[in-house]
């Protein structure tokens, strides 16, 4: 089975603490890596993998978000304005669902990026997806291969691509790298306000329809500015390789 991605939802709206002082004048999403933004990198991302549309969450600093993006033409920009109140990961794609429809769409965090080694990853990841037996589907990257990852993982992944939960005082083999298709229907009963994507992940996870993917290439977690500047130095030396980048 695969899915038509037609919409994309990028988390953009976070207050990115833990890249200051980065952060302390701009969003996290227009600190620059390789010469362009981060959010930029995922914009490009979402264009080549034929996305239409994106919706693009803000809160902090938003103005530079919203001036930043006005001229974008590919993918079409839509603002999902938290100014408000920060809404968290569900929250945030809850509110954005009226103009998200009612088809699968992508949820791509504004900070997930990496280096590809074969084909695209989203086109892997759209082609992987199963609405008839799936709510979501996670991309995971290898934790003893990403840049900048040191903790003990998030989920284990068995051969049918199901997942689950590292539990306390284990280890697993696989990070959330940032990056999932997600059904309306994963979002049902959603509660009003701020909650984390982990609240609806862990119903589809118990009803057996929440699934990884493993990502063909080298994730960066790019969460301060020392690991943005060990991404820097491995997209160079990757560049020099003869490589794809970013």
């Amino acid at each position: 089975m695969s899915v038509s991605l037609d919409k994309a939802f990028v988390l953009a709206a976070g207050l990115g603490t833990r890249m200051r002082p980065l952060t302390d004048t701009r969003p996290k999403p227009l600190v620059p890596l390789d010469g362009r933004p981060l959010l930029d990198h995922v914009l490009d991302r979402i264009e080549a993998a034929g996305i239409g549309e994106a919706v693009v969450n803000v809160h902090y600093l938003a103005d530079q978000i919203e001036r930043h993006l006005r001229d974008r033409k590919r993918p079409r920009i839509i603002v999902s304005d938290e100014r408000d109140v920060l809404l968290e990961t569900g929250g945030g794609v809850a509110k954005a669902l009226p103009l998200l429809g009612d088809t699968p769409f992508l949820i791509h965090n504004s900070d997930s990026v990496w280096i590809e080694t074969q084909a695209s990853n989203l086109a892997a990841l759209a082609a992987a997806f199963d609405e008839s037996r799936m709510d979501g589907l996670l991309l995971l990257a290898d934790c003893a291969t990403s840049l900048g990852y040191d903790g003990r993982g998030d989920f284990h992944l068995d051969r049918e691509g199901r997942l689950r939960r590292v539990a306390k005082n284990e280890t697993a083999g696989f990070v959330f790298a940032g990056v999932s298709i997600a059904t309306p229907r994963l979002m049902r009963d959603a509660p009003a306000g701020a909650f984390s994507l982990n609240r609806v992940w862990d119903r589809a996870l118990a009803e057996q329809r929440l699934f990884g993917l493993r990502l063909d290439g080298l994730w960066m977690h790019v969460g301060d500015p020392v690991a943005l500047s060990a991404a820097e130095a491995l997209i160079a030396r990757h560049a020099v390789a003869g490589g794809n980048g970013s």
